[in-house]
C-alpha cells in the first residue's frame, strides 16, 4: 500500500507500472491528473458528492457537478447554501468560480477526464441492495464514454458491484467505440469517507482506499485522489475497497449494538451504562467506547452492514453478528419510546393525549442531517400511540421528506413557556447548541436518550430519566 501528499505526482512505483503497462491514453490522462489540468465530473451533489466537489475545486482542478435534481443545480448557480455544516461561503465561492460547473445536463460527463460517482445505495424493502442509481449513473457515463476517462464509483456497496455491475454496462459502450478497460479508459471503486460535522475530517483529510478493477486503473485513481486527498490507501482490486468500506461500517453496528444491548440489561439492574462506558475507557489499550442511542441513523450503519449480509447469502453463507447486531439497533427505537411511557406512566400519564417534545431529530448531533434518523420513526410512533408531538432542532427548521417518512412539522423555539406546556422532553439527538440548563430547569420530565443531561452546569429541576 502506498500514500503520498496532496499537489504532489503519483509515486515512482506508480508511475512505473503505468509506464510497463504501455498504454498511451493511461499516460496521458496521468499526466493530465497530476498536473491538475483535468477536468473532473462529480455525479450526486448531496452529502459525499459536494465535499469531493470541494477539495477537487481547492486543488485547482476544473469540476463538472451533475445532479438529477434540478432544484440544487439552481441553489448552486445562485450560491444558496443547502448543507449546513459546509457554509454559506462554500456556495458562494462554487457560484462565482469559473472552474465549477453544476448542470442536470449528462452530455456534460463527456466533458470530463475523471467521472466520480457518489449516488445513494439504499435498501429495498426487504433489505436488499437496491442498486438503481449505480447502474442509472453507469448508463449515463457510458453514453458519453470515450478514450481517456477514468470511472471510479464511491457509493457504499457489496464487494463485486463495480466489476460485475457496473464495469459491464460499460464495456457494452465501449466496444461500440474500440475501447477497452485497462487500455482506453478506467474504472476503479473508492469508497466514500465522510465525517460531516466533525472539524478537521473533510474530504482532503481523510485517507482515502483505492482499488481498480486492473492495475493501471488502480494506479490513475491513485494518482487523482493523491493530488487533492493527504493520503492513499492503494488496495490491490476494487473488491478490497469495497469490503474495507464494509467493515469499517459493520464494526461500528455491531458494537453500538453490544452497547445497546447493555444499555437494556444494566438498566434493568439499576446501572448507568454511560458510567460504565466510562470507566472501561480509562484502559489505555484494548477497548475503544461506543456509545448506546435511540436507534441507528446516518447514510452507512443502518444500512451498508446488509448488503454484505445479501452477498453473503448469494454464496452460500450466513452473517449471524451483522443479523443480532440488525435485529438490536432496529429495537432501540421501541425500547426508548417504551421508557417513555413508563416514565409518563410514574407521573400518572398516559402516552395517548400527552404533549411531547423531541429535542433534536438530525441523525447525529450538530449536523441538518435527517438520513435515516430514527427520530423519523419515534414521532411516528408516539403519534400512533396518540401523543401530540412537536420538536426543536436548532439545525432543521421543518422536518424534512424521507423515503420511508412524511412529517408536516416545523422546528418549535426553545423557551420555557413551551418546556413549561409540554408533559415530556424527549431528547433523540444531543446538539451542542441546545440549552439543555434550560431544559433542566424548566421542564417537568426529561427522558434523555443521549447523556446529553449529564452536561447540564446548574440544577435541574425536572424529573430525568435515562432511556
Amino acid at each position: 500500500m502506498t500514500g503520498h501528499a496532496p499537489n504532489q505526482p503519483a509515486s515512482a512505483e506508480h508511475r512505473g507500472a503505468l509506464g510497463d503497462a504501455r498504454s498511451p491514453a493511461a499516460e496521458e490522462l496521468r499526466a493530465r491528473l497530476e498536473s491538475g489540468q483535468a477536468c473532473v465530473a462529480v455525479v450526486g451533489l448531496g452529502y459525499v458528492g459536494l465535499p469531493l466537489v470541494r477539495a477537487l475545486h481547492d486543488a485547482g482542478y476544473r469540476v463538472v457537478g451533475y445532479d438529477i435534481d434540478e432544484t440544487k443545480i439552481e441553489k448552486l448557480r445562485r450560491g444558496e447554501c443547502y448543507i449546513e455544516h459546509l457554509g454559506p461561503g462554500f456556495f458562494g465561492e462554487l457560484a462565482r468560480s469559473q472552474r465549477f460547473v453544476p448542470t442536470a445536463d449528462p452530455s456534460r460527463l463527456g466533458e470530463a477526464d475523471a467521472i466520480l460517482l457518489c449516488v445513494p445505495t439504499p435498501l429495498g424493502r426487504h433489505r436488499e441492495p437496491d442498486l438503481s442509481y449505480v447502474l442509472d449513473s453507469a448508463r449515463l457515463c457510458a453514453a458519453t464514454l470515450r478514450r481517456g476517462q477514468l470511472i471510479v464509483l464511491e457509493s457504499t456497496t457489496y464487494p463485486g458491484t463495480t466489476r460485475e455491475e457496473m464495469l459491464p454496462i460499460l464495456e457494452r459502450s465501449g466496444a461500440d467505440r474500440g475501447l477497452r478497460c485497462g487500455a482506453e479508459y478506467f474504472v476503479a471503486y473508492s469508497p466514500e469517507r465522510e465525517d460531516p460535522g466533525s472539524p478537521g475530517r473533510t474530504a482532503r483529510e481523510l485517507p482515502k482506499v483505492v482499488g481498480g478493477v486492473d492495475a493501471i486503473s488502480g494506479d490513475l485513481a491513485a494518482a487523482l485522489y493523491g493530488r487533492f486527498v493527504r493520503s492513499v490507501i492503494r488496495v490491490s482490486s476494487a473488491e478490497v475497497a469495497e469490503s474495507s468500506k464494509l467493515l469499517e461500517n459493520i464494526y461500528r453496528a455491531v458494537n453500538i449494538a453490544l452497547v445497546n444491548e447493555l444499555k437494556v440489561v444494566l438498566g434493568a439492574m439499576g446501572i448507568d451504562v454511560w458510567e460504565v462506558i466510562e470507566a472501561a475507557a480509562t484502559k489505555p489499550f484494548g477497548f475503544q467506547a461506543f456509545y448506546p442511542g435511540p436507534g441507528l441513523g446516518g447514510h452507512c450503519i443502518p444500512i451498508d452492514p446488509f448488503y454484505l449480509t445479501w452477498k453473503a447469502k448469494a454464496a452460500g453463507h450466513s452473517t449471524r453478528f451483522i443479523e443480532l447486531a440488525g435485529e438490536i439497533n432496529s429495537a432501540m427505537p421501541h425500547h426508548v419510546v417504551d421508557r417513555l411511557a413508563a416514565a409518563l406512566n410514574d407521573d400518572g400519564r398516559a402516552v395517548r393525549g400527552a404533549r411531547i417534545l423531541v429535542l433534536g431529530i438530525a441523525y447525529k448531533k450538530n449536523v441538518d442531517d435527517i438520513r435515516e434518523s430514527p427520530a423519523a420513526e419515534i414521532v411516528e410512533m408516539l403519534r400512533d400511540r396518540g401523543a401530540d408531538v412537536a420538536y426543536h432542532d436548532p439545525h432543521l427548521p421543518h422536518f424534512p421528506s424521507m423515503r420511508r417518512h412524511r412529517i408536516d412539522l416545523r422546528s418549535q423555539p426553545l423557551s420555557p413557556e413551551l418546556l413549561g406546556d409540554c408533559d415530556a422532553v424527549f431528547i433523540v439527538t444531543d446538539h451542542d447548541a441546545v440549552d439543555y440548563d434550560l431544559v433542566g430547569a424548566h421542564a417537568r420530565l426529561v427522558v434523555d436518550t443521549r447523556n446529553a443531561m449529564a452536561r447540564v452546569a446548574g440544577p435541574v429541576k425536572a424529573r430525568l430519566v435515562k432511556a
